[in-house]
């Protein structure tokens, strides 16, 4: 079973996410599984916990949290 979630926020019209994407950890455990994947999009982010490794998926999503209310104090996360 996996886990999605959007993080839905405004993002400003020339936002660049190259700063957030360079810190993520990496989303390969060393088992070769992937333990998230990610998309940025025009209303937010979508996130994908695979379940393989809580640690670094929690570590992960929580850098995109950061991120967008770093950007904006009116930050909706579901869970899909």
């Amino acid at each position: 079973m996996k886990k999605e979630y959007k993080i839905e926020w405004q993002i400003p019209k020339k936002y660049n996410p190259s700063a957030l994407l360079q810190n993520l950890p990496s989303p390969i455990s060393n088992q070769m599984t992937e333990i998230y994947n990610y998309s940025v999009e025009e209303d937010g982010f979508y996130f994908l916990d695979n379940l393989v490794d809580q640690q670094t998926a929690g570590h992960a999503i929580k850098l995109f949290i950061d991120e967008a209310l770093a950007h904006t104090a009116n930050v909706k996360i579901q869970k899909l």
